[in-house]
């Protein structure tokens, strides 16, 4: 008899051991939630314990037209910061709701300027042959994503490469709305995006044209040179036309452009995409961790000059991704810096796309900037003690666009778009 109880002793103690394991297990299982958003949007949610992560994913179907992407600027500027939910409050007050909003690129916290090139709505609104970022090991280029018209998208590090010619041959355009403070010698262009008047340089000899806009003719625009050059930097930039300043050497050969010559000035990028559509947005990041299917994060510190206090530590990351046959895009934002969710490195997130089905993958602007916003609620938790943080640049999804934003008093009559 004590030999029964004792085994029924043993047998209950064993059942409840596995009734509270089965508890323990239900209560810490991954979790997953998938909502339709829109026609062709979905978004999920999971937490996933090993890590511990919370992540939040967002698919698009890039073959339907009901839909519409778009470039951010802060305000609608080249420099200042805004909310990814105001920007979507911003967009939906002109007509065009916001279905999907994600922060983008790195930017300085003064300023708010976006470290890449950018392309907006077809318009180039800064153009650079190296990232303008101070925490690179070498100077280069970021990864950078793109979209064209026909919804083909591109992941690749593209170089800003322009040229203006002019009777006298043609001056390559090292930087478009940027003083390429780096090279002693060297011509840039500016539009009206770039604020009332050039930047002033008081180290190289200078020489500044004003080109008014007469057109264009396919991928290349057309300017007419007007007035006298100036030898002091800090011109007016015109509301319908350019300013193109040549420092250095290149000052003599943009100050021989004759009076009344056409300059036709060509803006695109290196290397030159296979599509033959022009570009209507081009966003940057930093670093590319999804090549061809595999995970290259490994390669980001030779390749595009990552630290390790942002590649190897774990923070809060944003990402954008597409799979194989580029018919679906993937927005993933990565929650961290809190017991519930630690963030990863640009390895495990890497690891991430390629498990979500990304074929081409890059790491966004991450930490506190993290931030996804679907109908106008954000998803995931910023990790700023202040909560979501003021940034510079966002990729929107839209319902099709019914009216667009308004854009700032000075816009150029004549946008300068990418070529095709």
């Amino acid at each position: 008899m004590k030999r029964l109880h004792l085994q029924l002793h043993l047998l209950s103690s064993l059942l409840l051991a596995i009734f509270a394991a089965s508890a323990a297990t239900a209560q810490t299982a991954d979790t997953i939630a998938t909502t339709n958003v829109a026609p062709g949007v979905t978004h999920t949610r999971f937490v996933r314990n090993v890590g511990p992560w919370i992540v939040n994913v967002v698919r698009v179907d890039l073959r339907r037209t009901d839909l519409d992407f778009e470039h951010a600027r802060a305000h609608d500027q080249l420099r200042t910061r805004e909310r990814v939910t105001d920007m979507a409050k911003r967009y939906a007050a002109a007509g065009t709701p916001v279905i999907v909003g994600i922060n983008a690129d790195f930017f300085n916290l003064q300023s708010g300027e976006a470290e890449n090139n950018q392309i907006v709505r077809g318009e180039w609104w800064k153009g650079v042959k190296v990232t303008d970022s101070p925490f690179d090991t070498f100077r280069n280029v970021h990864i950078q994503f793109a979209l064209d018209s026909a919804r083909q998208p591109m992941i690749d590090r593209f170089r800003f490469d322009g040229v203006v010619r002019s009777r006298n041959g043609a001056l390559p355009i090292i930087a478009l709305n940027a003083n390429p403070g780096a090279d002693p010698e060297a011509t840039a262009l500016y539009t009206p995006r770039f604020g009332p008047t050039t930047p002033r340089d008081t180290v190289r000899v200078t020489s500044e044209v004003v080109l008014s806009a007469a057109g264009r003719r396919g991928d290349t625009l057309l300017y007419l040179r007007l007035g006298v050059p100036s030898s002091v930097s800090g011109t007016a930039i015109p509301s319908d036309g350019v300013v193109l300043s040549g420092y250095g050497a290149r000052a003599k050969e943009v100050d021989a452009i004759a009076e009344g010559d056409t300059l036709r000035v060509v803006l695109a990028v290196s290397p030159r995409p296979a599509s033959r559509a022009p570009m209507q947005l081009l966003i940057g990041g930093w670093p590319r961790v999804v090549r061809d299917g595999q995970n290259v994060a490994a390669n980001a510190a030779v390749d595009e000059g990552t630290i390790s206090r942002n590649a190897d530590v774990r923070h809060p990351r944003s990402a954008v991704a597409f799979n194989r046959d580029s018919t679906q895009l993937l927005l993933v934002v990565v929650d961290g810096r809190s017991e519930k969710s630690v963030g990863m490195t640009t390895a495990e997130l890497g690891t991430l796309l390629i498990e979500l089905g990304a074929w081409q993958g890059m790491n966004f602007d991450g930490g506190g900037s993290t931030t996804m916003v679907v109908k106008d609620k954000i998803v995931n938790s910023p990790s700023d003690g202040t909560g979501e943080r003021e940034v510079g640049n966002a990729l929107l999804v839209l319902s099709k666009r019914a009216a667009a934003p308004a854009r700032s008093s000075r816009s150029t009559d004549t946008p300068l778009t990418s070529p095709r």
